[in-house]
């Protein structure tokens, strides 16, 4: 048994380390400076309750991106370092973001502890790679992100940290399971390195009814396809879809993760997942192949999900709403009905009406899964969404990519559970027009400027914000560039005020509200590494079924001129158009 003394090493601090919406990301080369991810380490187990890091057990894992291993040994040895008595690693040190917290709230020791929280290695959908970005943020005991007030602390902690702990212990193989144990000044302390799918997988077969989903798989009229992007999804793919389901291995994409996830970007959307769009038959270039009725692909960390049906797109505003109106007939998990649902502010209102319509509670927050999980917590929310490509439910406290596919997958089998051996398969476009019909569609998109000069992106909210206090003169602006769009009816800086613990949030978006429904959004993100995201989301709700057929682009281009204009886009970034459009 090895052994090894506390250290004590003396630091300064680093000026930006403020963790934004989900955790801190920055560059490679900014992580990989001397003491740089110890100090926001250490910054972390300073911020927490003493019981919460002295003798507890804690989770270090992540998507595998470059600089992700040597991350994990640091973290070791600090935790070590800090009185952390045992701490669990993903074999290779791997754990998608939704299994980091099912292994949170569900996995028990030998001794019948549960970890008390977890560091996760992700930047979740950026780049990966030695000139590429890195992030780290931590998950609390009820497997969420964690909240304000302890984020609020690890930044302030970052801002006057003169030292932090650590001992100098060998590295663990963390390629190979099992347990090492450690002599540190007189008290044991393990590493378990552990199978990094096996509890995810058990928790998936406790949700969804799996043998009507292998059913569905194994039909000859039904075909699927599966992109990981060259990220951690990867490593539950073939396990689930394939071992569990009895799909074919050809019908995997991308699933052997990478540390720069093949060179791409680990982004689920029409943009990036470029290889899935061109099989599902939505490229721009004809393929002569006929394309899987259902496919669907994950980012970089496995939170995030694309649902695309055959020469079909399914908006992700659409999808948690089709998933909320048939999870209690179609998913056992919630036969006894959905105690909410949730949305955050920029999801398109597709939620709001099947609330409505299902009688359900229904919550809008701001964009973070932390404000779900408070909701989840308290027994107010059975399944949620983001536009962003994110979908989940209470089962854990993250969103969770191959949990919307599985429920994807179980509403196709319920709907086709008599049609199996007829003529045509129900298809997800069949459900998703279904579903405008029953509902009105909301015709959505959302443009993202990236990298855009900071200072630049401030002043083009900050000048939004001063358009909205005289409607009057907005209205004589937007009239002026498109008659046919309606009047603005309400314009605010959105704030929410938290039902479960009353914190409020401010400065979480610029909304336009107009007349007939629509909206405008304007949003900076919080989830870059350098510069600043400008995000615009733009809305249109159409009831008349006559109307809900239209191209998209069609239905919400006056919306897009009056949007570019009104917030002087071009003027402000010194862009003629979005980086990504979805």
């Amino acid at each position: 048994m090895s052994s090894g003394k506390v250290k004590k090493v003396e630091t300064t601090p680093f000026d930006g380390q403020k963790p934004g919406t989900s955790g801190l990301r920055k560059k490679v080369k900014v992580f990989t400076q001397p003491h740089y991810l110890q100090n926001f380490v250490q910054s972390t187990f300073n911020a927490l309750p003493s019981d919460q890091v002295k003798g507890a057990r804690i989770i270090v894992s992540g998507d595998g991106r470059y600089f992700s291993k040597d991350a994990i040994q640091i973290i070791i040895k600090m935790a070590a370092g800090n009185g952390v008595r045992s701490v669990w690693v993903g074999q290779n040190g791997l754990l998608s973001t939704p299994a980091v917290s099912a292994v949170v709230r569900e996995r028990v020791g030998a001794d019948g502890s549960r970890s008390s929280g977890a560091f996760i290695l992700t930047a979740s959908h950026n780049p990966g790679g030695p000139n590429e970005d890195f992030g780290i943020k931590y998950n609390m005991g009820n497997g969420g992100p964690a909240p304000e007030s302890i984020t609020d602390k690890i930044y302030e902690n970052t801002t006057k940290i003169k030292e932090y702990f650590t001992v100098d212990l060998p590295d663990v193989d963390i390629t190979k399971v099992g347990v090492t144990t450690f002599s540190v000044e007189g008290g044991t302390f393990d590493v378990d390195v552990f199978d990094s799918a096996s509890d995810y997988v058990k928790l998936m077969k406790s949700i969804f009814d799996f043998e009507s989903i292998r059913k569905l798989l194994s039909s000859p009229k039904f075909s699927f396809c599966y992109d990981a992007l060259h990220g951690v999804a990867g490593a539950y793919a073939k396990r689930i879809f394939v071992e569990e389901l009895g799909a074919k291995e050809s019908s995997l994409l991308n699933c052997v993760p990478k540390e720069d996830f093949g060179g791409g970007h680990p982004d689920p959307n029409l943009t990036y997942a470029k290889e899935l769009v061109a099989r599902m038959g939505l490229s721009k270039s004809n393929t002569a192949d006929e394309p899987p009725e259902f496919g669907a692909a994950a980012d970089g960390d496995a939170d995030r999900n694309m649902v695309l049906g055959k020469r079909f797109f399914v908006t992700p505003s659409d999808s948690v709403a089709i998933i909320a109106a048939n999870a209690v007939e179609a998913i056992p998990y919630f036969k006894t009905g959905l105690k909410g649902v949730a949305r955050s502010m920029p999801t398109s209102a597709a939620l709001d009406v099947v609330a409505k319509h299902l009688n359900l509670k229904f919550f809008e927050v701001p964009t973070g899964w932390k404000f779900f999980g408070n909701l989840m917590d308290a027994g107010l929310c059975s399944v949620c969404g983001e536009e962003s490509f994110g979908t989940g439910s209470d089962h854990i406290r993250e969103k969770d990519g191959i949990w919307a596919v599985l429920a994807w997958l179980s509403i196709l089998a319920y709907k086709n559970k008599e049609n199996l051996g007829g003529e045509k398969l129900v298809s997800v476009e069949d459900i998703v027009r279904k579903h405008w019909a029953t509902f009105g569609r909301h015709y959505y998109t959302r443009y993202d400027y990236e990298n855009v000069d900071a200072g630049k992106a401030k002043e083009l909210m900050a000048s939004l914000v001063k358009l909205q206090s005289d409607l009057s003169e907005v209205n004589k602006i937007v009239k002026g560039i498109r008659s046919d769009v309606s009047n603005v009816v309400n314009a605010d800086e959105f704030e929410y005020k938290d039902p479960v613990d009353g914190s409020i949030s401010k400065h979480q978006g610029i909304r336009y509200l107009f007349e007939d429904g629509s909206r405008l959004v304007f949003r900076l993100s919080g989830t870059g590494s350098e510069g600043a995201t400008i995000r615009l989301y733009i809305e249109q709700y159409e009831k008349d079924p006559s109307k809900i057929g239209r191209e998209s682009s069609e239905a919400l281009g006056p919306l897009v001129e009056v949007a570019l204009k009104l917030s002087k886009m071009q003027e402000f970034t010194g862009r003629s158009a979005p980086t990504v459009i979805t």
